[in-house]
């Protein structure tokens, strides 16, 4: 399976390229979650992140066009926003389906999870 370089703010990692086949299965008592969203969510999200893709290389092109610095910035900081702006709806979603289903279920193990992921939102 192909592995794509990941780099965010001077942390490095690899992620899968490509999602497992679908008619593999989970043995019982396999802990993999997967989300819940609906096409629209999901068609939302995946538009949004194809417009910071673009953004990301516009800024690549104005680094490469020795564009002054200022602007370029202002479109990084825009790229911040933007970014933002997707985790908050991932967020609002996650909270919504994924951690009242597991408040439901007796697992409040979630909630000590969470909090991590915010923590790690807000920096």
């Amino acid at each position: 399976m192909a592995k794509v370089e990941m780099k965010v703010e001077g942390m490095t990692g690899s992620a899968p390229l490509s999602a497992p086949s679908p008619d593999s299965s989970c043995e019982a008592g396999c802990s993999e979650r997967h989300s819940h969203h609906s096409e629209q969510t999901k068609n939302n999200l995946i538009t949004r992140l194809n417009r910071i893709e673009g953004q990301i290389r516009g800024v690549k092109g104005l680094i490469e066009k020795d564009t002054y610095c200022d602007d370029v910035l202002n479109q990084i900081a825009a790229i911040q926003s933007a970014l933002n702006g997707v985790g908050k709806l991932l967020l609002e979603g996650h909270m919504k389906s994924c951690v009242v289903e597991r408040i439901e279920a007796g697992d409040h193990e979630v909630i000590d999870e969470l909090l991590v992921t915010v923590k790690k939102l807000m920096k």
